[in-house]
């Protein structure tokens, strides 16, 4: 059974952090673990409000590969989103335990913020049609 409200507040909650994303673009003051980890919190959210849309419940987790696959058990169309899988390291490792303290590359900023922007338009409007 579906979930809209749950899956429009998870929603909000991902806009939220996207316009994290936003604001910390073009700020050095921002570092990449924080930017990181605000990809991570959108993406979870997104994916989270996505599971709400074809069922009541999602798991208490920050694996995004996890939520990926849930949805795919579901007969969604997912493969665009699994190279977001990547900042589910941002979600506890870079804010709670040890940090990153190099990553392998920058991250590109403008490409990932058009890349959470995409799965949050299609959530949006997959929240859409089952409205």
């Amino acid at each position: 059974m579906a979930d809209l409200d749950r899956a429009r507040a998870m929603l909000r909650m991902a806009h939220k952090d996207f316009n994290a994303l936003i604001g910390m673009q073009d700020n050095p003051l921002f570092a990449d673990e924080i930017f990181g980890f605000h990809i991570q919190q959108a993406v979870e959210k997104a994916l989270k409000a996505w599971l709400c849309i074809h069922t009541d419940t999602y798991p208490m987790t920050h694996e995004l590969a996890r939520l990926l696959a849930l949805l795919e058990l579901q007969g969604i169309e997912v493969n665009a989103y699994w190279p977001l899988v990547q900042y589910t390291i941002f979600a506890v490792q870079a804010r709670y335990e040890e940090g990153i303290t190099e990553l392998d590359e920058l991250i590109d900023r403008k490409v990932e913020i058009l890349n959470v922007h995409t799965l949050l338009t299609h959530v949006e409007h997959a929240i859409a049609v089952h409205e």
